[in-house]
């Protein structure tokens, strides 16, 4: 039984094989029935009289191919051609036979003047001040400008010292050379010619220390500014600004090292200390009553440590001066400030920072910028 089994198998086996083979040879003779037409087509066959024949064609044909791809050339580019030989055309009429044609121009329309009376368009002149300065022998020095050519009147606390004449520039310079004692001066401008004053007045204090703790400020409607400052410092403890108010509050700020403290002390009685910022700044405002005009004060301004040792002491000495009555205080923002810190210096309470900010039209108070100008409504 398994010689009988395994002989069916094998007779099987061949069959299959020889099935793959006999495959295999039709698709032998169907490659090569196909080539042999394949190449039939190309007369490969043909004997050798007749294959010069088809070489004789093929050049033929070749040389109609190029008539016809010269033909279809100019069929698929006659348009560009024609617009290339149309621009050259035109190139050379405009070089050779351009006629000189007359230009036209076209004039815009002018609208007609506006006549203005003289009164719109007119300022007013008035003499202003360049320069008050007072020199290390005591002289003081007094520079300006207005019309050129015109009689300037110089007022010191009211009464006429000298007339001076402007150059063609509208400047003039008066240096006397009587030196003022110390004291308190306002100084104004007149214009002679046409009784015109000065709109802005220079307020000078001349100390008796001498020009270095003199000073002299152009007070004009928008404040005060600072023409020549004392010069206030020892070491690292510098004072840039001393301010009065008339609500008897003062206020000293200036530079000094970081983190350290400052105090403040007039005529020996301590006020106050305050810290000085991370950008060296300080600011510090104490209640010191009211000040009497023309009596002498004394000022001490010191900086400590960490431990609280005096490390640098600044003593000013000065004349109160008459106030001006103007109602308006104003301060210059410096890095590091804050509304708060400043309503406490002017106003007493940080919590009244709200009234320099609507004074100063702030919408919001946490923006503020250096140099920038607050008006203190220490009045409100």
């Amino acid at each position: 039984m398994a010689n009988t089994n395994m002989g069916k198998t094998k007779r099987s086996t061949d069959d299959i094989i020889n099935d793959a083979i006999d495959r295999q040879q039709s698709w032998l003779d169907n490659r090569r029935a196909f080539t042999r037409n394949f190449l039939k087509r190309f007369n490969v066959f043909e004997k050798n009289d007749e294959n010069q024949k088809v070489v004789i064609n093929k050049s033929v044909v070749i040389e109609q191919k190029k008539e016809t791809r010269n033909k279809s050339v100019l069929k698929a580019y006659w348009f560009p051609i024609l617009c290339a030989l149309v621009v050259i055309l035109i190139a050379l009429f405009i070089m050779f036979f351009r006629i000189n044609a007359p230009v036209k121009i076209i004039a815009p329309t002018v609208p007609e003047p506006i006549i203005r009376s003289v009164k719109q368009t007119v300022k007013q002149n008035t003499p202003s001040f360049d320069l008050v300065r007072i020199e290390k022998t005591g002289n003081i020095i007094i520079a300006g400008r207005n019309v050129r050519e015109s009689n300037i009147s110089v007022m010191i606390n009211k009464k006429l010292v000298a007339t001076v004449h402007t150059n063609k520039d509208g400047e003039f310079v008066y240096a006397p050379n009587d030196v003022l004692k110390p004291g308190n001066y306002v100084i104004s401008l007149i214009d002679t010619d046409k009784n015109i004053k000065s709109v802005d007045s220079v307020f000078v204090y001349i100390s008796e220390q001498g020009y270095k703790n003199s000073v002299s400020l152009l007070m004009t409607k928008n404040g005060s500014k600072v023409m020549q400052a004392p010069v206030l410092a020892d070491g690292d403890l510098i004072v840039s600004k001393i301010d009065y108010l008339d609500t008897g509050r003062m206020i000293v700020t200036g530079k000094a090292l970081p983190r350290l403290r400052v105090s403040l002390s007039l005529n020996d009685k301590y006020l106050g200390f305050a810290r000085v910022s991370d950008y060296k700044n300080y600011g510090l405002g104490a209640d010191v009553g009211e000040l009497k005009s023309g009596e002498s004060y004394k000022l001490n301004i010191r900086l400590h440590d960490s431990e609280g040792t005096t490390i640098a002491d600044i003593e000013h000495k000065f004349i109160m001066p008459e106030m001006t009555g103007d109602d308006n205080t104003f301060y210059t923002v410096r890095r590091g400030d804050c509304l708060w810190i400043i309503a406490r210096n002017f106003l007493r309470k940080g919590i009244l920072f709200t009234m320099i900010a609507e004074r100063n039209t702030i919408k919001n108070p946490d923006l503020i910028y250096p140099d920038q100008l607050l008006q203190i409504p220490t009045k409100d």
